[in-house]
């Protein structure tokens, strides 16, 4: 939200109180307190006389540490009001700060970060770490904001922007991936993946200079990043209290782990959910036979498929959610899924948080009041998506669990998992069971939602069971993964926005992201088709979804058969080294697809490289976003390998090539050792039996740990000869420069090595 008109005016009828300088610095006492907290009472005018201590408004500010490299401050005016909920989820750790004062600051240092505020002279509290400054607020920035017009309370941060500095995340939008001149609402929206509007809203932002920021606030928080005051990202919520965390590094990935350890890390999805999902599409028409068709299709063209997912018309229409097999096409769900299962398909089904008028489940939740209600007592409800549709109360303890026994029954019948869609259209002018803040609820109900749904399959399917494929999302939603990219158009510019939208959600704390396989709106052309497929296989998960039309290949065209075979294939082999990166996304918070620049934050090239990534640390995937096969794709330092060619590419620089159908820009880093699986047909299989472990460019004197399932493998390049041992193996095995493969008992398989 703007607030300023130009350099030195305000914007008609806002008035403004800035911090100019601070009257006292205490050690908050009392059980609720801190350990080495400390409180700040500054004044908005400069205390000359005692006629200046008579008169507000004094801003109160908090400083505190919640875990090693992160502090947080608290902005308050009034404190009198009610406690505002929902809050964050957030997990500290034990952080012993450091204090110190003298004559100009006072200064709170916990690990490596260290944040001073100006005790005489102007306003300035500064963020510090290893002997310089990573960000500042300095007069003018923080403020205390009302609006004449609206009656708003504001307040507002302004952190100084470094010169070069380029700011990412803010959760998945679709724009540039660089924030940078940018206006963000932390808003939920379902907006689609060509507006500004966002699924998935994350007050959390990350930088290329050694720190990130995390507004702790769950309601509707404006970002101005560098487009009202250019050299400012400034932040503001319509509240009387604000807290946000400055997070040290020094690197991005740093950044990540700690930002993640606060606010939580993904579970580990199973190994089965990486395989290609099938759906029927959204409105499509379909029974049993057209679904068996379709898998029996799959099967005769050798494509392997993990999940068949149903979208929302297995339930009948007007009924969206009764959680009921439409008896018209589908009266033996159970005979259905057993045979889907013996075809050794997992089963996903939609579902959402809407309760239609003339669902049953309507007259029985709001019987029991687990419907949302307006002010007046009467249950909210709306005809958008479904006629005189309610939502489920998820801050009630007892709708939950009444969502939750309908969601069991499926369970019981043989789904394994859920597509948790919609969350984003959640009403103001409501009341919630809890008294949660309607603004507040608005973005924070998907979190409720989607930690429902995810308990119950955890509860049921047992830990590293659990996956769903949530639309709508905010901080801490990574816990439940996966998430997907929403309703983008069948076009190649859409196809590009979608992967903007998924590494900057991978910026903002998410391990795992998908889209829709040629676009959701809209028949993709045959060659869109095929581009897609090869961009959705080199995915975190990998899904074939549309909206009025079908996507199985062979409604394209032949080749399109032989590209999805020939990418899904590749991913399956790939497993051995994607489920180690999933691995990590789960215990350290950094995603399976990641910007170039979280992998090369010190290489310029690759700060504002938006059409391509990194899957994982080793391969960079740069899709094709033409017909013709023409991409242009960055190259950073080394001598990278062509994993499909074995061609070698050498940066820094920028590339251009033509590709086929079949093929696109797939580098290897240089000094990687790649594991490489025997299977491709299905991804769950035992990752470590008949793994190849493909060594690219390693230098003498190199060691390597590669992690595949339980299986540790350390490689070793002597002065001509390659080493590797597994796990406590004692004897190690060798391989001479010039030989090409050799074979080692390893495990209950075979380990293969290649020196290339």
């Amino acid at each position: 939200m703007k607030f300023s008109d130009g350099y030195w005016l305000l914007r008609e009828g806002v008035t403004a109180a800035y911090p100019a300088e601070v009257l006292d610095v205490t050690e908050p006492d009392g059980a609720d307190a801190d350990a080495g907290a400390l409180e700040i009472h500054a004044p908005t005018r400069p205390v000359r006389s005692r006629g200046d201590l008579m008169t507000g408004p004094v801003m109160t500010l908090t400083v505190r540490t919640p875990m090693p490299d992160v502090i947080g401050l608290t902005l308050r005016h009034f404190t009198g009001g009610q406690p505002r909920e929902p809050v964050f989820d957030l997990t500290g750790s034990e952080a012993s700060p450091l204090l110190s004062h003298d004559d100009d600051h006072t200064t709170l240092t916990s690990g490596a970060l260290s944040v001073r505020v100006a005790r005489s002279g102007p306003w300035r509290v500064e963020f510090r770490a290893h002997g310089r400054t990573l960000t500042t607020s300095g007069p003018r920035g923080m403020a205390i904001l009302r609006d004449a017009a609206t009656g708003g309370h504001y307040l507002r941060e302004q952190l100084d922007l470094g010169v070069g500095t380029s700011v990412y995340g803010l959760g998945e939008r679709f724009g540039p991936l660089v924030r940078n001149g940018q206006v963000v609402d932390i808003w939920n929206a379902d907006g689609g993946t060509a507006t500004e509007q966002a699924y998935k809203n994350v007050p959390f932002y990350l930088t290329d200079a050694g720190y990130g920021v995390f507004v702790d606030h769950p309601g509707k928080v404006s970002f101005e990043v560098g487009s009202e005051a250019v050299s400012r990202v400034q932040f503001s919520a319509e509240t009387q209290e604000l807290t946000y965390y400055v997070i040290h590094g020094p690197t991005p990935k740093d950044i990540l782990r700690r930002y993640t350890a606060l606010t939580g890390r993904p579970a580990l999805p199973p190994a089965w959910s990486f395989g290609l999902w099938l759906s029927t599409s959204f409105t499509t028409s379909y029974d049993e036979e057209t679904v068996t068709s379709f898998i029996e299709g799959m099967r005769e063209r050798e494509l392997p498929l993990s999940v068949f997912h149903f979208d929302c018309f297995w339930m009948r229409e007007f009924h969206w959610c009764d959680f009921r097999w439409d008896p018209r096409v589908f009266p033996d769900p159970e005979g259905m899924l057993t045979r889907l299962k013996a075809k050794g398909l997992h089963v996903c089904v939609w579902i959402n948080p809407y309760i239609a008028q003339r669902s049953p489940l309507f007259a029985e939740g709001r019987a029991l009041g687990h419907l949302l209600r307006r002010p007046d007592g009467g249950v909210w409800q709306w005809d958008m998506w479904q006629p005189g549709m309610a939502l489920v109360d998820f801050t009630s303890p007892g709708a939950r669990e009444w969502y939750a026994s309908k969601l069991e029954a499926l369970l019981a019948q043989g789904v394994d998992c859920f597509k948790t869609d919609f969350g984003e259209r959640v009403p103001l002018d409501v009341e919630w069971s809890d008294g949660s803040d309607p603004e507040r609820m608005h973005n924070y109900y998907t979190y409720l939602y989607n930690r429902t749904v995810f308990d119950v399959l955890r509860k049921h399917r047992g830990e590293g069971e659990a996956v769903v494929f949530a639309r709508s999302a905010t901080a801490g939603s990574q816990k439940f993964p996966v998430h997907w990219g929403g309703d983008c158009e069948a076009t190649y510019a859409s196809m590009a926005e979608s992967l903007r939208g998924g590494l900057s959600l991978g910026l903002s704390g998410f391990g795992f992201w998908s889209h829709d396989i040629g676009g959701f709106e809209g028949t993709p052309t045959p060659a869109l088709f095929k581009r897609w497929l090869a961009f959705g296989l080199l995915s975190s998960h990998s899904r074939l979804h549309g909206s009025s039309s079908y996507r199985v290949p062979w409604l394209f065209d032949e080749e399109s058969v032989d590209v999805l075979r020939h990418f899904t294939r590749l991913k399956l082999r790939l497993m051995p080294y994607l489920y180690d990166v999933a691995r990590v996304a789960h215990e350290e918070g950094l995603p399976v697809m990641r910007a170039m620049v979280l992998e090369f934050p010190d290489d310029p090239g690759c700060a504002q490289v938006e059409r391509q990534y990194m899957l994982g640390p080793d391969l960079l995937v740069a899709p094709v976003f033409s017909d013709e096969g023409d991409v242009t794709y960055y190259v950073p330092e080394g001598t990278w390998t062509h994993f499909l060619t074995g061609r070698t590419v050498t940066g820094p620089r920028w590339v251009r090539e033509r590709h086929g159908f079949r093929s696109l820009p797939l580098l290897v880093r240089p000094g990687a050792v790649l594991p490489v699986g025997a299977h491709a047909d299905r991804p769950d299989y035992p990752h470590a039996e008949g793994v190849t472990l493909r060594t690219y460019g390693l230098e003498r004197g190199t060691e390597v740990t590669v992690r595949v399932g339980d299986t540790v493998f350390t490689v070793v390049r002597e002065a001509d000869t390659l080493r590797a041992s597994a796990g406590d193996s004692p004897a190690p095995w060798a391989l001479a420069a010039g030989d090409r493969v050799t074979r080692a008992a390893a495990g209950t398989g075979f380990l293969t090595l290649e020196l290339r």
